[in-house]
C-alpha cells in the first residue's frame, strides 16, 4: 500500500531506502520520518467437536459466498490464540478452547503470515456472524462431497484441510509450516501450492 503523505506531518513522502537501511521505505520529505510496513498475522482455528470442524460461507468479499475456517487480522494487544479464539466467535460464534499449533504458513504474496490453532468447541451453540452467510459444523472427510474443493474461498484453507485430513487418517496430528506461493488460475483440484513444506 501507498504511503502518500506523512502520518507525522502531513507533507508529501519519497520511497527511498534511508540511509542505514536496505529496503525502500516510504520516507517524509519534509520531517525525514519512516513510515514502516510489515506483514500483517492472521490467526484462526480448527473449531472441532465429535469429529466434525466449523466451517463458514464467507458474506464479504473477498471471496464472498464461498468456505473458510473462521480467521482473521491479529489486533493489537491481544496474543494469537487470542486473536483466533476471538476471530472464531466472530465469524462462526462459537466458543472454543484453543488447543495446540496446528499450522504456521508465509504468504509472502500477500504480505501474510497465517497461524492456525486446533481449538475445542465448547458446546454446539453456533451461527452466522457480521461476515458468515453459513456456519456448518462438518465431517472433514465429506470434503469434496458436502464442501467441494472449488468452494474452498482461499488456497491457504485447501492446503490446511488437505493436511489436517491427512493427520486424520493417519491417525495423527502433526504441526506444519511451509510457505504458500500465488498459484496460477484457475486452481485445479489437485493442485498443491504448498512449498518449503515442514510436519512434524
Amino acid at each position: 500500500m501507498d504511503i502518500n503523505f506523512c502520518s507525522q506531518c502531513g507533507a508529501p513522502t519519497r520511497f527511498i531506502v534511508p540511509p542505514g537501511d536496505n529496503q525502500p521505505r516510504f520516507v517524509c520529505g519534509a520531517c525525514g520520518f519512516t513510515h514502516y510496513q510489515n506483514p500483517n498475522i492472521v490467526a484462526g482455528c480448527i473449531a472441532e467437536a465429535d469429529g466434525k470442524i466449523i466451517m463458514c460461507k464467507r458474506a464479504i468479499e473477498p471471496r464472498r459466498g464461498l468456505w473458510t475456517l473462521p480467521a482473521g487480522f491479529m489486533e493489537n494487544g491481544e496474543t494469537v490464540a487470542q486473536a483466533a479464539r476471538r476471530e472464531t466467535w466472530e465469524e462462526a460464534r462459537a466458543k472454543v478452547d484453543v488447543g495446540e499449533l496446528y499450522a504456521l504458513f508465509n504468504l509472502p504474496h500477500a504480505n501474510q503470515v497465517y497461524i492456525l490453532y486446533r481449538a475445542e468447541l465448547q458446546n454446539t451453540d453456533y451461527g452466522p456472524g457480521p461476515e458468515s452467510e453459513e456456519v456448518v459444523l462438518i465431517n472433514p472427510n465429506q470434503i469434496p462431497a458436502q464442501i467441494t474443493w472449488g468452494e474452498i474461498a482461499f488456497p491457504i484453507i485447501a492446503e490446511t484441510l488437505k493436511l489436517y485430513i491427512t493427520d486424520i487418517k493417519n491417525g495423527r496430528f502433526r504441526f506444519h509450516t511451509g510457505d504458500i506461493l500465488r498459484p496460477p488460475r484457475p486452481i485445479p483440484s489437485d493442485y498443491s501450492c504448498l512449498r518449503n513444506a515442514k510436519s512434524r
